[in-house]
C-alpha cells in the first residue's frame, strides 16, 4: 500500500479527536463530586462565546499539569446548548489534559447560583466549597495559582490529619 498523506493526515485527526474526547463526560450523566474525594477540585464553568473563558483554558492546562501528582483535579463545566459549538472551541486546544462535563440546560450553573462567566469554583478534599472566583484575567493568575496552592496544602494537611 502506498504512503498517502491524505490517510496519514485522516488517522493524525482521528487520534486527536479521541485524546479530545476521551476526557468528556455525558451531559446526562451528572457531575458528583464523591468521586474526587481526596483531591483539590477546580470546578470551572465555561461556554464556547466567552472571550476570557477561552483565556482561562492555557492557564487551566499548566495548573493541572503543574498539580496533578499534588491532588489537583480541574473539571471545566461546558454550557453550551449546542455541543457543536463546545466541540469547535475545544479543537482549539488538542492537549487538554482535565475532564470536561457537559451541561446544556444549565442544572450545575443553577445549583451553584452562576453570576458570570467563567465561575471557578475551589473544593477542598471533603468536597466542601471553600472558594470561588468569577471572570478570568491574566493579571489575576498568580492570585488564582495561590489558591490552588493552599487548597493543595489544606488537602496534605488533612491526608496527615487522619
Amino acid at each position: 500500500m502506498k504512503f498517502s498523506r491524505t490517510r496519514a493526515g485522516l488517522i493524525v485527526v482521528s487520534v486527536l479527536i479521541f485524546l479530545q474526547t476521551a476526557f468528556v463526560q455525558a451531559a446526562d450523566s451528572p457531575l458528583d463530586l464523591s468521586q474526587y474525594k481526596g483531591k483539590a477540585v477546580y470546578l470551572d464553568f465555561w461556554a464556547s462565546w466567552c472571550v476570557p473563558c477561552k483565556k482561562s483554558f492555557p492557564w487551566m492546562q499548566k495548573m493541572q499539569r503543574k498539580y496533578r501528582d499534588q491532588g489537583l483535579q480541574i473539571v471545566a463545566v461546558n454550557l453550551d446548548e449546542v455541543p457543536a459549538d463546545a466541540d469547535q472551541f475545544l479543537s482549539q486546544f488538542p492537549s487538554i489534559n482535565f475532564e470536561i462535563v457537559r451541561d446544556p440546560e444549565g442544572r450545575l450553573a443553577s445549583q451553584y447560583s452562576l453570576v458570570g462567566m467563567p465561575t471557578a469554583l475551589l473544593f477542598d478534599a471533603s468536597g466542601k466549597q471553600v472558594g470561588r472566583h468569577v471572570g478570568f484575567k491574566k493579571q489575576k493568575t498568580g492570585e488564582y495559582e495561590d489558591n490552588i496552592k493552599a487548597l493543595l496544602t489544606s488537602v496534605v494537611a488533612s491526608k496527615v490529619s487522619k
